[in-house]
Parts: structure tokens; C-alpha cells; sequence
């Protein structure tokens, strides 16, 4: 089991986001979407400028990638791409509807004179793609069965060098891996079991023993869906009991309301993606 109040050290990361100018439900291409709950667009401006100055205050570097009229999904800056040690696995979109987002973040990583590989499979970037740094020498967990096709797995193990464990996503509310499961540090995780198929489950079992273990609860309110500098984790306002199980394993919690965004189907990792250097 995880380590009780073990000493956790928090290390200065970069984030890319996008403002949600134009954030909107216009269709649905995954369970929580409703295209006839509306949307408060100024709240949802306001909800994710809190999460970005939550970011900046706790000390890290947050770039802005400029939304586009049009693509009402762009505010989840995490589907756009994977980064690995100055590396940038590009995304290409399942559908059709966020297909021109992936241009726009490409456009991103060229101007910072990053090396971009582009895709020839279907993936959604960090949605279906994490890295654990100093687990078994440095690992790309890939979830798959839902957006990203099972041969990105294979094209990302060779754009970025690093072993890729691909792990099957089997409920439809947890379409993307980062709604199922996050690196809280560099070496551990904390997921939801239910997500996966038995044989994933066994996998991260073996992989991640110390693991903290999420509850149907944490992830129906969106707590996997959270970012982590090894001691702060900033996670939806809603799941309180995931933050009382990582207050338990020695990390510090920092909710943020985030409800606006939820409804397309994202919340804090959703909107962030982590630039590796």
C-alpha cells in the first residue's frame, strides 16, 4: 500500500491550455455531452481562468494556445498532442468534428521549435496517452477502445523512445485514459480499476502495487481527471473522497470547480496538457 504521510516534493512543470471562448455542447461524441443542457460560456471562462492562476500560483509555467471560432472543444488542450523530453507525438482527431484542432497545435509546437512527429494513426494526445517518468525506467501508459486505435500505440513507442503499455478502456463514461487514470508523481498513479478490462487490471496491478485505488464515486465526478507536480494535486472540486485518499497518501489536494467544463465531458487534465522539455 501507499506510503502514509510520506514526504512528497512538488517539481516546477509546464502546461499548455486553451481558453474556452468558444466552448460550447454543439454535438455529442461521448456520454456526458447533452446537447440540450446549456452551457454558461462566461462561467466556463471564468471556472478555467481559476484553474489556470491555481497553476501559475503553485509556481508552474502555463502557455496559452489561441482558440479558434468553430472548434468548441479546444479549451481541452490535452487531446492535442503528447510530449516526451521535448518530443511531440502530434494528435489525429476520431472525429471529424475536432479534426482541425490537431493543425493548431502542431502549428504550437513548430513555432517552439520542438521536433513534431506526425501521426499516421488515430490518437487524442495525452486523453489516451501518460507518462511515468521513473516507473520501470520511464513508461507511456496507452489506453485504447474508445478514441485512440490500438496501432498509435506502436507508432508513439517509436516517435518518442519509450516502452508503451497499452491498456484496454472498457465503459463508454471513461472514454479517454485521462478520465480513468493519473501519474501523481513520478513513479506512481492513481486509478480507477473499473474502467479497464480484467487483463489491464492485472497489468497495473503488477506495474503500480502501491497505487492509490479510486471508487466508481471518485470517478463519475471526474477526480481522475487531475494533474500532479508530485506533491500538489489539482483535481475536481467534486470528488472529495478522492481528495481525502491522496491527502491520506501525503499529497496535498487543491480542488477547483470546474462544472461548466464537465459538461463536455473534461475537467482539469482535460484542459492542461504537460509540455516535457
Amino acid at each position: 500500500m501507499v506510503t502514509v504521510n510520506q514526504q512528497r516534493f512538488p517539481r516546477k512543470r509546464t502546461y499548455l491550455m486553451c481558453s474556452p471562448d468558444y466552448f460550447a455542447v454543439e454535438y455529442a461524441i461521448n456520454p456526458w455531452m447533452d446537447v440540450t443542457t446549456p452551457v454558461d460560456r462566461d462561467l466556463a471562462v471564468k471556472q478555467w481562468d481559476r484553474l489556470r492562476e491555481t497553476l501559475v500560483g503553485l509556481g508552474h509555467e502555463v502557455h496559452l494556445l489561441t482558440p479558434e471560432q468553430g472548434l468548441p472543444d479546444m479549451v481541452y488542450a490535452a487531446n492535442g498532442g503528447f510530449v516526451v523530453d521535448g518530443s511531440v507525438y502530434g494528435a489525429r482527431f476520431k472525429h471529424e468534428q475536432r479534426a482541425a484542432e490537431a493543425a493548431a497545435h502542431h502549428a504550437f509546437y513548430e513555432a517552439q521549435g520542438w521536433r513534431f512527429i506526425a501521426p499516421s494513426e488515430t490518437n487524442e494526445g495525452e486523453g489516451d496517452f501518460a507518462y511515468v517518468p521513473e516507473a520501470h525506467g520511464g513508461l507511456i501508459l496507452a489506453g485504447h477502445g474508445f478514441r485512440t486505435e490500438i496501432p498509435a500505440h506502436a507508432e508513439a513507442q517509436e516517435a518518442l523512445g519509450r516502452p508503451v503499455v497499452s491498456l484496454r478502456l472498457i465503459d463508454p463514461r471513461f472514454y479517454h485514459l485521462d478520465v480513468a487514470l493519473a501519474a501523481i508523481d513520478d513513479e506512481n498513479i492513481v486509478y480507477f480499476p473499473g474502467a479497464f478490462s480484467a487483463a489491464s487490471q492485472r497489468v497495473l496491478t503488477q506495474l503500480f502495487p502501491d497505487a492509490v485505488i479510486a471508487d466508481d464515486e471518485d470517478a463519475m465526478a471526474f477526480g481522475l481527471n487531475l494533474v500532479s507536480d508530485g506533491a500538489n494535486v489539482v483535481l475536481n472540486s467534486e470528488a472529495t473522497r478522492l481528495a481525502g485518499k491522496l491527502k491520506a497518501a501525503g499529497y496535498t489536494p487543491v480542488p477547483v470547480e470546474l462544472a461548466e467544463l464537465k459538461k463536455g465531458g473534461g475537467s482539469v487534465k482535460c484542459c492542461i496538457a504537460e509540455l516535457r522539455h
